[in-house]
């Protein structure tokens, strides 16, 4: 006990070490301040400044506004007759038609087994004022030969002039004569192609010495059946058949190329 009590007041006198000390921080001295890194330069339609993102938005209104009008004028074209399309058949018609004409032949239970070309000629008015008619150019065989080996061919040698002839065909009978309102609408268009395609026709410039005017032109179409397989009974005439419309006279402007 003795020995106890003497430890203990050796451990809790007055010369006992005291509980050790925490370490203390020793303050860091002021350095110059650290700049922050500097941001992501902007990029996009941010980086512009605000003239031309107004101007870009402006651009992308305009485009949004455009497919969604022409989205709303193809779903009533092709929707069933109902208030709206009676209301505005005409307004419709006339942004469908020629350039945006629906069809179906792809899922027609019989589809087209003949080939049909056009092809053109032209009354074509030379310096001297003599009047030369050229011969028949084939312009479905040029679209052919634009087409074959290009990997990405244009919409319109695919498909401008056999719409075109299609639309013709539609509104006219077998006499050529119109047979609705569109009629005129598509006269007017096939001529125009056609007198495009000549002016920029190398033979046509050839024969005329670059300096002729195209007075009038005549179209007329060729239809031949597809010859049927080898190994298929059928048998199918190949002898082509042809329709020749009457002269068309080309205004003065479409002549000098106004309509482009």
């Amino acid at each position: 006990m003795d020995a106890y009590d003497e430890g203990s007041s050796a451990r809790h006198g007055p010369d006992a070490p005291g509980p050790p000390t925490p370490p203390q921080r020793q303050p860091v001295p002021a350095g110059p301040p650290v700049p922050c890194p500097p941001g992501e330069p902007s990029t996009g339609v941010a980086a512009l400044s605000l003239p031309y993102q107004v101007g870009v938005a402006l651009a992308l209104a305009v485009v949004a506004i455009g497919v969604c009008v022409h989205l709303g004028m193809t779903f009533l074209h092709v929707a069933p007759a109902n208030t709206v399309t009676r209301a505005h058949s005409k307004a419709v018609d006339d942004w469908i038609y020629p350039e945006f004409e629906q069809n179906w032949k792809l899922f027609a239970p019989n589809p087209l087994q003949q080939n049909i070309s056009i092809q053109v000629r032209a009354g074509v008015r030379g310096p001297d004022g003599m009047t030369l008619t050229t011969g028949w150019y084939d312009l479905s065989a040029e679209d052919g030969r634009a087409i074959d080996g290009n990997l990405l061919p244009s919409h319109t040698q695919q498909n401008e002039l056999r719409r075109a002839w299609d639309f013709f065909v539609a509104t006219h009978d077998g006499e050529n004569r119109p047979v609705g309102l569109r009629g005129a609408l598509s006269e007017t268009y096939l001529r125009r192609i056609m007198v495009l395609r000549l002016t920029e026709d190398d033979a046509v410039r050839a024969a005329t010495g670059g300096a002729g005017v195209i007075e009038r032109v005549q179209v007329r179409s060729r239809t031949s059946n597809v010859p049927p397989p080898s190994w298929s009974r059928e048998k199918v005439s190949t002898t082509p058949s042809y329709r020749e419309l009457p002269w068309w006279k080309v205004p003065r402007d479409e002549a000098e190329g106004g309509m482009r």
